[in-house]
């Protein structure tokens, strides 16, 4: 008889922001507000658009209430207060999709996604943990937290508005720790 070694998956976690409504509509409007500005850092040009928009989060202070919800989340998995959280805005027109990619490059020890605005059909997040493929649906008020090394890819906007999610990695504020 031949063993087979079970595998376990990786953590995955979800959570709901309550009021979430209220807060991604405050929350929409500033990203309007500062997305077009000059001084901001854009990473990952594809498909003829930047992957990542970071604006400062002084100059985006209704995110406050989704960067506290997240890094409270976060703390409590990683089992330590003290992380610095860093994010970037990922806003998708219809026939634009995320390339499978993971975030292992520096000292992230979690990593995650918050829905501010997902219409139907605007794109699913795929984890590829090992041999299983897990498929989010997402929706405004989702928080999804996944482990840096966990590959990952969001389907194609097939909705004819704007998706639009902001994304974590928490580190440890003292790298050395």
């Amino acid at each position: 008889m031949n063993s087979v070694e079970a595998q376990t998956l990786s953590d995955i976690f979800f959570a709901e922001l309550p009021h979430a409504d209220r807060v991604n509509q405050a929350l929409q409007a500033a990203y309007e507000r500062e997305k077009q500005a000059e001084d901001l850092r854009r990473t990952h040009h594809f498909g003829g658009r930047y992957e990542n928009t970071y604006i400062p989060a002084e100059r985006i202070v209704e995110l406050e209430p989704v960067i506290g919800f997240a890094r409270e989340h976060a703390a409590r998995i990683l089992g330590r207060p003290d992380l610095r959280a860093g994010f970037w805005f990922n806003e998708m027109h219809a026939g634009h999709r995320t390339s499978l990619h993971s975030h292992e490059e520096l000292d992230e020890l979690l990593s995650a996604v918050y829905y501010v605005q997902c219409p139907p059909d605007s794109g699913n997040l795929l984890l590829h943990d090992d041999e299983a493929l897990i498929t989010v649906t997402p929706r405004p008020g989702l928080l999804v937290l996944f482990p840096p090394d966990l590959p990952h890819e969001v389907e194609e906007n097939r909705a004819a508005q704007m998706r639009l999610s902001v994304a974590f990695n928490f580190g440890p504020i003292d790298p050395q720790t």
